[in-house]
Parts: C-alpha cells; sequence; structure tokens
C-alpha cells in the first residue's frame, strides 16, 4: 500500500512530471490521429483509385500461343465461358483504344494551343471506352457516375440511356452520341450537344503500316467517377460504334467481371479463373505461380503500384511518429533520474525502515507508470475525439485563420477521411505504456541498489 502512496505523492508533488505525461499525452495522441486519418485516405484512395473498375479484369492477349491455337478475336466465346462461371455475377466487355480529341470550328485554336503546349500537350489526348450498356451497369459503377453530380451540370437526360439524343438538342448532324469525363468536359468546355472530333491511328499487321482514322461525335453529357485520370481522359460510346470506328479489327479489349464474393475469393480467383479459360483457349498463356498474370487480374492487382504507395505512406508516418512516443519515454527516463537524485535521503530513511530493494524499484517504477497511464489514456482520448472531429476542426481553423488547409478539390473528398482502429488504439497505449516502463526501469533499479548509509549520508 505504501509504494503506491509514496509512488503518487512523489507524481503530484512534482510538477516536473507534468512534461513527461505531456510528452507522453501529445505523442500517443499524434500517433493514433495521424494513423486514424492516414487510415481514412487510405480507404477513400482504394475506392478512388479503383475508379471504374470492377472486381476483376480479363485482358486477353491477342498473340499466337505455343500451341499453336490463336485466342478468339471475338469476345462471345469468352463472355460464354464467364457467364457460365458459378462465382462470378456479371461480365462485361470493353474496347479501349487511345486517340486524341480534336475540336473545330471556332474551337480548333484551342486545341492547338494544346499541342503545342509543353506543359498541357497531354490534355489533348483520351481514351475511347466501348461498352454494352446493360452489361456494364452489371459489372460496373458506370451508373452511378452518369448520375453523379459534381457541379459542372451536364449530366445526361436519361442515365439508362446515356448515349441517346438530349431532349434540349434541336441540330440535325448525323452523329452519333458520346458521354466524357468531366474533368475533360471542363478542360476542352464541352456542353451538351458540343461536337467532338476524335483522332486514332489504327496498325496494319499486314502493310506494317499506320493509318489515321477520325469520326465527328456528339457530346450527350458527363460521368464523374472521383478518378482524376479517368475523368480528364475517358469518353465512352457504344462498344459497336467504337468497333466501326477501329474499321471493325477490333471487338473487345478486356472483359471486367463482377464477383458474387470478391472478399473470399480474392486470393484464389485469378489462378484458377485464368487456368480456366487457359484450358478453352480463351486466354495465350496458363498462370504460372512464380510470375503475376497479365490476363487475368483483380483490381488489387491492376493498381498495385498506387495502393502499395499509399500503404508505404501510412506505415512511414507510423514509424516517424513513433518516435516521438519514445522521446517522451526518454524524457520520463530523465526525470526519473533526477528525481533518484534528490530523492536519495528518502530512499534511505525507507531502507532503514524496512524497505527491501524490490519495495524500493516499484516505488519508482509505478512513478513511471502513473506518468504512461495518464499520458496515454488522456492521449488516446484526444487522439480519437480528434479524428472522429477532424472535418469540423478542419473547416474552423480554416475560417479563423483564412487559409484553406484541406483543399478537397485536390483529392475530390467532400471531407476529411478518418477510420479509427481500436487495434491501433490498444496498440499504441500499450506501447507506450511498454516503453514507459523500459525506460523507467533503469533509473529505478539504481535507486533500489542505492547503500542506505550512503543515501543517508547525502546532503
Amino acid at each position: 500500500m505504501y509504494r503506491r502512496f509514496l509512488s503518487w505523492r512523489y507524481l503530484l508533488k512534482r510538477p516536473i512530471n507534468l512534461i513527461g505525461v505531456s510528452g507522453i499525452t501529445v505523442g500517443v495522441g499524434a500517433l493514433i490521429l495521424i494513423i486514424s486519418i492516414m487510415s481514412g485516405f487510405l480507404e477513400e484512395s482504394r475506392k478512388t483509385v479503383r475508379g471504374s473498375l470492377s472486381d476483376v479484369v480479363v485482358q486477353p492477349t491477342f498473340l499466337p500461343r505455343l500451341d499453336g491455337k490463336r485466342v478468339p478475336n471475338s469476345v462471345d466465346p469468352l463472355l460464354a465461358a464467364l457467364d457460365a462461371d458459378a462465382r462470378i455475377a456479371a461480365a462485361s466487355p470493353h474496347l479501349s483504344w487511345g486517340g486524341m480529341l480534336v475540336q473545330s470550328g471556332w474551337d480548333a485554336a484551342q486545341s492547338e494551343h494544346r499541342l503545342k503546349d509543353p506543359d498541357r500537350g497531354d490534355m489533348a489526348f483520351a481514351q475511347f471506352v466501348g461498352v454494352d450498356i446493360e452489361r456494364e451497369f452489371a459489372a460496373t459503377d458506370l451508373r452511378a457516375a452518369l448520375g453523379r453530380e459534381s457541379g459542372y451540370g451536364n449530366l445526361v437526360d436519361d442515365v439508362e440511356k446515356p448515349f441517346a439524343r438530349p431532349k434540349s438538342y434541336d441540330g440535325d448532324e448525323p452523329y452519333a452520341w458520346v458521354v466524357v469525363g468531366e474533368q475533360l468536359a471542363r478542360i476542352h468546355m464541352l456542353y451538351k450537344g458540343s461536337i467532338i472530333n476524335l483522332v486514332t491511328a489504327m496498325p496494319d499487321s499486314i502493310t506494317e503500316k499506320a493509318y489515321l482514322s477520325n469520326r465527328k461525335y456528339l457530346v450527350a453529357g458527363t460521368f464523374s467517377t472521383g478518378e482524376n485520370e479517368t475523368d480528364a481522359a475517358r469518353i465512352y460510346m457504344d462498344r459497336w460504334e467504337l468497333s466501326d470506328f477501329l474499321s471493325g479489327q477490333r471487338e473487345y479489349t478486356q472483359v471486367l467481371c463482377k464477383l458474387k464474393d470478391y472478399p473470399s475469393e480474392r486470393e484464389t480467383i485469378e489462378a484458377s479463373l485464368g487456368q480456366a479459360l487457359y484450358d478453352q483457349g480463351l486466354l495465350r498463356s496458363a498462370p504460372v505461380p512464380t510470375r503475376p498474370s497479365t490476363e487475368v487480374r483483380t483490381w488489387e492487382t491492376y493498381r498495385r503500384s498506387l495502393l502499395g504507395a499509399i500503404e508505404n505512406e501510412r506505415v512511414l508516418m507510423g514509424i516517424m511518429l513513433g518516435l516521438i512516443v519514445l522521446v517522451a519515454a526518454f524524457t520520463v527516463f530523465a526525470i526519473l533520474m533526477m528525481m533518484v537524485t534528490e530523492k536519495r535521503r528518502d530512499i534511505g530513511i525507507l531502507t532503514a525502515l524496512g524497505a527491501t530493494r524490490r519495495s524500493i524499484l516499484a516505488i519508482f517504477l509505478m512513478i513511471g507508470l502513473w506518468n504512461a497511464t495518464l499520458g496515454s489514456l488522456i492521449g488516446a482520448a484526444l487522439g480519437v475525439a480528434g479524428a472522429l472531429k477532424i472535418d469540423a476542426i478542419e473547416r474552423w481553423l480554416s475560417a479563423t485563420m483564412g487559409v484553406q488547409i484541406f483543399d478537397r478539390k485536390v483529392y475530390l473528398f467532400d471531407h476529411i477521411p478518418a477510420l479509427v482502429s481500436p487495434a491501433i488504439v490498444a496498440s499504441t497505449v500499450l506501447g507506450a505504456l511498454f516503453f514507459t516502463l523500459l525506460f523507467s526501469f533503469i533509473p529505478a533499479l539504481l535507486a533500489s541498489r542505492t547503500h542506505p548509509i550512503d543515501a543517508l549520508r547525502a546532503e
């Protein structure tokens, strides 16, 4: 009982202990707050990075196989195989092709300016994507992207029929309709009824030359996936329209598949589905355990470089902030070393009255424990509260200071995301307790080994 009493008394009577408590509070609170924000960013970024991808991307390589067979150019056999797979809920064929968006008439000068500008030249390039709209809605989030209002005000009239003529358009140009990304529309100042000229090159394997193909289209509206690169470069149109634009040489380039239970299939679907499709002659190569497949990939594998970069940032931030906790623990060590020197006479008196070395050790360890417990609990409470209210705090600070701390246009988030993990909170608190007690052990051990005669002689 006296050990707890003395340790608590020494803690309260020495205001310098507040420095140790404050240091641990700041370290634990900052670590929980930043890790929660980074976890929220990771989760939101996963959604953003995924963009328009479905669970699995099947992208056959149209080259001769080692057994002499060729992958069919028609998508029908592949769709039949995917539709028959019990694990797949929906499959949507894509025909993707790269090209340029060139405006004509009064806007031709703008296109010329972009092409000759070294910093903005890539703004003229675009990705054409042909889709079967009903299958696309079943396999991806395109329906939501078509209906998402992002402030530009050019949504399609009918989400279910995005390539239909807008009711407000009264022109008579005999062009097909397309849907462009919201960012692309902003860059080129496109609206419903705008005429765009799409240009691309078609390689000819027979003549070994390339020839240009261009065609005019009308803009039916915009879509917004929340992914900057997609919204600034993608143009959707009917798959057969794009195939005709490419002179009928291509029917599809990949098929996007939505799984019935992605979490349970994510680890095995690439190898099992790849092997099944290869056995049916629908892929060029069979999956190899030592090498990731390039023909059947989950969306996480497809975007692994971006996801890995975000995860690395979270880990590095956690390590850097963890150093704050170590510094705070070292501060407690320094405070206890000073206290052991100042309390030598007390240590001698306690020893003379019958206190054992273990009791002296326990007294000073408890001081470190009180520092760590108070600092960790207060820091955890502040960190969790700050993470849950970080968006409101940022808005208040931005309004008070007159500075935009978090620009929501950059990340396309309408709030600062934060994901509080009980495991992270618990591990942070336990880590602070462990390291503080570890640093406290040295001065406590020195105190326990102090000879009572030397202690009583201390001035």
